[in-house]
């Protein structure tokens, strides 16, 4: 079975409060992967310690989804005392979280003697929200004692991260169109996200016409070091990003809702006006997911989300595009529409913000020539051609009727003009 990958969409810096940062990261669910065939005694050693897992496994499961602590904590090693006081707290801190499912898939067994070491995939669902499981690589060690598997340890496998109850208890805050869970934050500030959201979702509904779950899931740790845990990731890289979005790309509609995960630090320096660009951006990233593909240049992605981010604010091209502007005003207008590479975190802060400031002025441009349905038409063209090379220049022939090079000749024009 081949993995499936989260297509990523680099986020933008917001300095000085003027512009919030936005992303989406890449993760792979990584499938079983087998050597050399073991030997029949081996593999049939293994088989059953793995049917004996997976039972043991289930009924963990079980215990979480029927509140039975006593369940949960019983396929626990007792004499595993630190895992057993980190799952009991675990345990505690999802009370809140309206959890639908809870499962372990299995993916590989290493049986040697009395022990085994085990990867599968946690998945959970949120009732009302996820379509499908959301899955989490996790590696477990096991030992048998009395013919009886005890898990002695669970940690993230790689590829795998920490999740948000593992960082305290977890607070649900209802939203019409969505919902917050956030951990040691409080509650008027999720309530004012939950509010934020649910200006931002009938805004992205109104610009993107396609089928979309037509609701959001926002994760609020408590930190930036905390909404860098819950990524697996360096807190520098996202100091100054105020929420990135997480999820599967191009996928068939069972793929998850997203994740927008808010670095609370980042996003309490914006104002009410760029709070709700941020997650309208960020909600943006939704519902077009099943239409972005490898195929899709981040600057498409990108620009997309901020032309509906900004859509009806009422502000002009010079105080949404003010790093590009002044690139254009001293005779450095760009030549090319940026790379992926440009929307890299680690780069330079001004060449990060004129790489969105560009891709939302090529969107910008596309609807104003030929129109906002296509516009959605040509991001569909782009994403459904399966890879990158051509995928723009068909797109533009099909959808448009011009070229990749007078596409991007008219959007040097349409810079100069809008920002000269």
């Amino acid at each position: 079975m081949a993995g499936r990958k989260r297509q990523s969409a680099a986020a933008r810096r917001r300095r000085g409060g003027r512009r919030a940062a936005a992303a989406v990261l890449a993760l792979l669910l990584l499938p079983a992967v087998g050597c050399a065939a073991p030997a029949k005694g081996a593999r049939t050693a293994t088989a059953a310690a793995a049917a004996g897992i997976g039972q043991v496994l289930d009924r963990r499961a079980a215990a979480l989804a029927d509140r039975d602590e006593r369940a949960y904590l019983g396929v626990l090693d007792p004499a595993s005392h630190a895992l057993r006081a980190t799952a009991r707290t675990e345990f505690e801190n999802l009370a809140d979280a309206p959890l639908g499912s809870w499962e372990y898939r299995l993916t590989s067994v290493e049986r040697a003697g009395d022990r085994a070491t085990v990867r599968a995939d946690l998945r959970y669902r949120i009732t009302g929200y996820d379509s499908a499981p959301v899955a989490t690589p996790r590696a477990l060690r096991l030992t048998e004692r009395d013919g009886h598997w005890y898990v002695t340890e669970d940690e993230p496998a790689p590829g795998g991260s920490r999740q948000l109850w593992q960082q305290g208890p977890v607070r649900a805050v209802p939203a019409r169109h969505g919902l917050v869970l956030g951990v040691g934050q409080d509650a008027r500030l999720l309530r004012r996200i939950a509010a934020t959201a649910d200006r931002a979702v009938p805004a992205v509904d109104d610009a993107w016409p396609e089928r979309w779950a037509r609701r959001v899931v926002l994760l609020v740790p408590g930190s930036l070091t905390d909404m860098a845990a819950l990524l697996g990731e360096s807190a520098d890289a996202y100091r100054s990003i105020a929420a990135v979005t997480t999820g599967e790309s191009g996928g068939s509609g069972a793929a998850p809702a997203d994740r927008v995960i808010v670095n609370p630090e980042a996003y309490a320096r914006l104002g009410d006006f760029g709070q709700r660009v941020v997650l309208t951006h960020e909600t943006t990233h939704v519902a077009t997911r099943a239409a972005t593909s490898a195929a899709t240049p981040v600057w498409l992605s990108e620009g997309f989300a901020d032309l509906v981010a900004y859509r009806g604010t009422g502000r002009g091209a010079g105080q949404i595009a003010p790093e590009l502007q002044r690139a254009v005003r001293r005779g450095e207008a760009p030549r090319t529409l940026p790379s992926d590479a440009d929307f890299a975190f680690a780069g330079d802060a001004d060449l990060l913000a004129r790489a969105y400031e560009s891709g939302w002025l090529a969107c910008e441009m596309i609807a104003d020539r030929w129109g906002e349905r296509k516009l959605t038409d040509f991001y569909r063209a782009v994403g459904a051609h399966g890879h990158r090379k051509g995928a723009v220049a068909t797109a533009a022939h099909d959808v448009l009727g011009t070229t990749e090079k007078a596409l991007t000749e008219r959007w040097r024009a349409y810079v100069r003009q809008r920002l000269g």
